[in-house]
């Protein structure tokens, strides 16, 4: 290691000179995080990050003492410990408690992809009993504790270098090459192939909610999605016609199954070649109808497009001709400011004019077009306009979404939705969902997907799906592919987005025969009906910087029990969900952390004493979710879209036991105007030792929120208040935006 020799004291930062050479330098963020930088000669003179866009994330009070051979750093939140001995950094909560230590620190001068770099080495000393979470998503891994993790962008794979620690820490590692994590014995150790410096940001926080919301600060917030967004999204590999997608579409409405979404995948472009945005005239004589054709049956349509092109086609000439094709791929170089405005032209002109509403922005790994599932070489071995293929590795779809949501919002006030298969660090900024890739339909998959999941959740980025029932589907007309898209659909409607994708055979609700669809549509109904709540939670992601898909780690992360749960998770602050993911099984086993009040079971309105693992019957109509006492969980109309009709009168259902607070939000559902503070918020709450609800005044900035709302009011209780029908309320209150208050 390097000893300091000398120190240099600035406003926001500390940069301290090591022997025999090198620099390293903490910066405060914020009174919760610190930038460490490492360098072993000087740093660039260029700080630039792709992923983080903020580094002042306001005023803070800072001192710094020196002590016995060190430098404290010290904040009202965290204090660090720079030993002047060997240039290691300890961080420590307010008490003096060791939070995390750094072990060792190097940089390897090695030649990668014909430039001169370093290969990064980081090694923290960790403390027993934590677990580890978060760094994208990798199925089949859930705490990282004891395993090795590559971040590489692949099919399956999602590279988000930002570990979460159950102590309540987070480590943003920022760094876009490839990287891996090891955790063996009381070590956690980072390495990076194409690195100049160390770089990374310590985040620390009360809870992993503050841990989260501070990433967020650093590296954008995530936008609100439209109302409509947060439906039922239909999809297939593939519709293969105009008349195709709209007959399908009318099919729900006919049928009276709510939906918001239907997607056109690839290869529409037919006769044109390999997404050259143009549509084959023989299969889509007419795409502005087609689309005017869906909004008539208000039903939003996203289209798939892609990052490569067809050597043959238009666009692909016109992007080779200005240099915005990467070296020896066949992919646009998104790392060039007028490669991205080109992409997003395209897509205007095309799409976007059309009335298409949404992108699927396909493969962004990237596939280069060098053969299918072709990420890794080909990618490293390119050269972008920022640098090497190596360096950037990881970050193609960090700058895609970044063209697309830039070019849409330059254009229009209308809120974008992209559907991607990759992302990286503050990707959540650009309006992007995340799909968990071409996976296969089995128990196992569907298992792994769980875990996948709420580990993608807790790296930052909050909004995630899957193809349910798998890409590779199963067929429909066989009882064990109906059994298994049925629990695969229950689970899928508590994830953030609501989607069915997949190949090989259709999946509408219909095809599964009678009795099956009525359970999807069940699902489908029960889902609008969540809505309010729904939007709610998606309020405070954006502007709490909260998180929807919640593994147990992040509320009950006292409890040791949770450490190691991957199928169990809080959907928002009130419903824990369970999915089933064996085959007629009688029933499952959950755990029902402690908490204060006990839990109710969703379906029967049960109540049941939290601290305790119980079976839960599981007929194929259930899925087992219990609600946290002391929850108010708002319930709208039952709809045939999001937006048919105001969510009017709101059913209030109040989960008795302990104190409780919700926040209902409104606004126009699908524009921007929510920035300018164009928005209502009624907040609720619930004292639970003078039985007394409290509606507080509303905070009313929405000119066309209607000036009246009914809330029917209901005391869950046994058999009463439960299940997806409305419930006879309790009491009704006409609520016209002033404080009321209802006794039980």
């Amino acid at each position: 290691m390097h000893k300091v020799k000398s120190y240099v004291k600035d406003s926001r930062e500390i940069t301290f000179n090591l022997a025999p050479s090198g620099k390293l330098r903490l910066q405060l963020c914020s009174d919760n995080v610190i930038r460490v930088t490492y360098s072993p000669t000087v740093f660039p003179s260029e700080d630039r990050s792709l992923a983080v866009i903020n580094r002042n994330l306001g005023l803070i009070n800072w001192r710094l003492k020196e002590k016995n051979s060190e430098a404290l750093i010290i904040t009202e939140r965290i204090t660090a410990v720079v030993d002047f001995n060997y240039g290691l950094i300890e961080f420590k909560d307010p008490s003096g408690e060791s939070i995390l230590r750094e072990n060792f620190r190097m940089m390897f001068p090695v030649e990668v992809a014909g430039e001169n770099t370093y290969h990064a080495e980081q090694i923290f000393s960790v403390s027993a009993d934590e677990g580890f979470y978060g760094l994208g998503q990798h199925p089949g891994i859930f705490n990282y504790r004891g395993h090795t993790v590559t971040l590489i962008q692949r099919n399956w794979d999602v590279a988000i270098p930002f570990l979460v620690s159950s102590k309540g820490y987070g480590i943003l590692w920022d760094n876009y090459s490839m990287t891996r994590i090891d955790s063996y014995r009381d070590k956690l150790r980072w390495w990076s192939e194409v690195a100049e410096t160390i770089d990374y940001y310590f985040i620390y926080g009360s809870n992993i909610d503050e841990v989260i919301a501070s990433y967020r600060r650093l590296t954008g917030t995530a936008p609100l999605l439209p109302l409509w967004a947060y439906g039922y999204w239909q999809s297939k590999e593939r519709y293969n016609s105009q008349k195709e997608i709209v007959e399908t579409a009318k099919k729900f409405r006919d049928k009276g199954i709510p939906i918001d979404i239907i997607i056109q995948d690839w290869k529409y472009w037919g006769k044109y070649g390999w997404n050259a945005f143009k549509f084959d005239e023989e299969y889509y004589p007419n795409p502005a109808k087609m689309v005017k054709d869906l909004h008539a049956l208000n039903v939003h349509v996203l289209i798939s497009i892609w990052p490569n092109f067809g050597s043959d086609t238009k666009v692909y000439k016109d992007m080779s001709s200005k240099g915005y094709i990467c070296p020896n791929t066949l992919c646009y170089d998104p790392f060039n400011e007028g490669a991205r405005k080109l992409y997003w032209e395209y897509i205007k002109k095309t799409f976007f004019d059309a009335g298409f509403d949404g992108w699927w922005l396909d493969a962004t790994e990237p596939e280069t077009g060098k053969g299918w599932a072709s990420f890794y070489t080909p990618f490293h071995s390119t050269k972008t306009a920022m640098g090497s293929g190596a360096r950037f590795l990881n970050a193609y779809s960090l700058m895609t979404t970044k063209a697309v949501y830039e070019g849409q919002r330059s254009t229009s006030n209308k809120r974008v939705v992209i559907l991607t298969r990759s992302s990286f660090i503050g990707q959540q900024r650009y309006s992007a969902v995340t799909w968990s890739g071409d996976i296969f339909h089995d128990w196992g998959t569907l298992r792994e997907q769980i875990s996948a999941g709420l580990n993608f959740s807790i790296s930052g980025v909050p909004y995630w799906t899957t193809d349910i029932g798998g890409f590779f589907s199963g067929d429909p007309a066989t009882e064990s592919y109906r059994e298994i898209f049925t629990r695969w659909f229950q689970w899928g409607a508590f994830c953030p987005i609501f989607r069915v994708h997949g190949t090989n055979y259709a999946k509408e609700p219909w095809m599964f025969g009678s009795e099956v669809e009525k359970i999807l549509t069940k699902y489908i109904k029960l889902r609008y009906r969540l809505l309010p709540y729904i939007y709610s939670v998606a309020w405070k992601i954006t502007y709490e910087g909260y998180t929807l898909m919640r593994p147990l780690i992040m509320d009950f992360k006292d409890d040791r029990e949770v450490l190691n749960i991957d199928d169990q998770y809080m959907f928002g602050p009130a419903l824990m969900v369970s999915p089933v993911t064996l085959p007629k099984i009688p029933s499952r086993k959950i755990y029902l952390p402690e908490t204060s009040g006990g839990w109710y079971d969703f379906w029967t309105g049960e109540k049941i004493k939290g601290g305790q693992y119980i079976k839960r019957p599981t007929p194929l109509d259930i899925l087992p979710i219990h609600v946290r006492a002391g929850s108010i969980v708002p319930m709208g109309p039952q709809l045939q879209y999001a937006m048919e009709k105001p969510m009017d009168p709101i059913e209030l259902r109040i989960y008795r036991g302990a104190d409780g607070y919700f926040t209902i939000y409104e606004d126009d559902g699908e524009t921007y105007n929510y920035e300018k503070g164009e928005c209502d918020l009624i907040h609720i709450k619930w004292k639970d030792r003078e039985q007394k609800l409290v509606i507080d005044e509303k905070v009313r900035r929405y000119s066309s929120a209607s000036k009246e709302k009914t809330f029917h009011i209901v005391w869950v209780e046994e058999g009463y208040g439960v299940g997806l029908e409305e419930t006879k309320p309790d009491q009704t209150v006409h609520y016209k935006g002033g404080r009321a208050i209802i006794k039980l």
